[in-house]
């Protein structure tokens, strides 16, 4: 007599965005959604109104702390730079705009 295990298909479970932040600069607002995608959790920066590019700013995250202050970081830069972060060098681009004043 043979046994045979069967084991029940992997299942690749892809959460719902879930909003973690928010904040508007000049260009409009813009949304922080985390999700979970095949068991990683990855952040994206979408536009509010949904059109327009996206940036995906981490992936890979495991812990809960690590999280929060990736976010909390990017909401502070994108407040003091007026840009957005993931969209290349910030701190340039508000050096080159302080001057440009």
């Amino acid at each position: 007599m043979t046994t045979t295990v069967t084991r029940p298909p992997a299942t690749r479970v892809t959460n719902a965005p879930v909003e973690l932040g928010r904040y508007a600069i000049s260009n409009g607002e813009r949304v922080i959604y985390g999700q979970r995608v095949l068991g990683v959790v990855r952040l994206v920066d979408v536009p509010a109104d949904e059109d327009g590019r996206r940036y995906l700013i981490e992936r890979g995250l495991t812990v809960m702390a690590e999280l929060e202050a990736i976010v909390s970081d990017y909401l502070q830069q994108a407040t003091a730079w007026d840009t957005i972060p993931a969209a290349g060098p910030c701190c340039l681009l508000a050096e080159r705009a302080e001057r440009d004043r």
